[in-house]
């Protein structure tokens, strides 16, 4: 297969979180750049969806549990079509339905509200608990945040998708070392990440969450596996893309001014 049409995409996406959180001011430009290759994978080849019927029956489902990485979101449906680009431009604006924390039933496409961290795992799991219920084939897709982890919730909700064996549950962790206050490592570790995952019944691969080869090598294998759910723990560079960004927890909640914008715009091969 090749990649390059997908790692295109990515940037495309990556242009358009930099230019709305510039637009608003403010957002989460790091988490969502670090996000963006995994976001890509699902909305562009991995996930059964239909951008003209977005409630068509026995969708596959995409829960940002991260819900401060919505940039992320936004910019992948928009460039998949779910509404038009020129609205990216809105983002945190009053009376814009694209919010800094993404609200279902105002934007095709987003499937749960979320910004509360480890309750998207948690509806997640519902969610792929009642397509088994009701024999439905859809599969449902999550993404948390590293530091994420560290809320006890996640926990519960990962006993219960391994208790009910959601094998059509696939949790990908955006594992970029990074939270708000510093490294994870400091604030709270949660290693060793995918022992703990394997404990509580998990189907676990680890992957580098910028190679689009092994990001579509685990979807084969999440949706190969049965009886249990699945966990990509991908290995992310927080602000990937952008040279000043990238790896610094600073970036975390801050948004570029214009020409710290117009740089990035630049190192991701988009256009101001």
């Amino acid at each position: 297969m090749d990649y390059k049409q997908f790692e295109e995409l990515a940037s495309k996406v990556r242009v358009d979180i930099i230019k709305s959180v510039f637009e608003a001011g403010s957002g989460h430009p790091g988490g969502s750049l670090s996000c963006a290759d995994i976001m890509t994978a699902l909305y562009f080849k991995e996930m059964n969806i239909d951008p003209e019927n977005p409630l068509m029956e026995d969708r596959d489902r995409l829960v940002l549990s991260k819900g401060h990485a919505c940039p992320a979101q936004y910019a992948a449906l928009a460039e998949r079509g779910y509404f038009p680009k020129e609205e990216l431009k809105t983002l945190r604006k009053l009376g814009s339905r694209l919010q800094g924390h993404a609200k279902m039933g105002l934007v095709p496409g987003i499937e749960m509200s979320t910004g509360s961290l480890g309750q998207g795992f948690s509806v997640s799991v519902g969610m792929a608990l009642a397509n088994k219920l009701d024999n439905k084939e859809g599969r449902v897709y999550a993404i948390l945040g590293d530091g994420e982890l560290q809320e006890g919730i996640v926990w519960e909700a990962a006993m219960s998708a391994s208790h009910y064996h959601l094998d059509n549950l696939c949790a990908v962790v955006d594992w970029n070392g990074l939270q708000i206050d510093g490294k994870n490592d400091d604030v709270m570790t949660v290693r060793p990440i995918e022992d703990k995952f394997r404990a509580f019944g998990f189907n676990v691969i680890s992957i580098n969450g910028h190679d689009f080869a092994e990001i579509f090598d685990a979807f084969d294998q999440a949706r190969a596996c049965k009886g249990q759910p699945t966990v990509i723990v991908a290995s992310t560079h927080k602000g990937h893309g952008v040279s000043f960004m990238e790896d610094q927890a600073g970036w975390h909640g801050k948004a570029p001014n214009e020409e710290q914008a117009k740089q990035a715009v630049e190192e991701l091969g988009g256009e101001w």
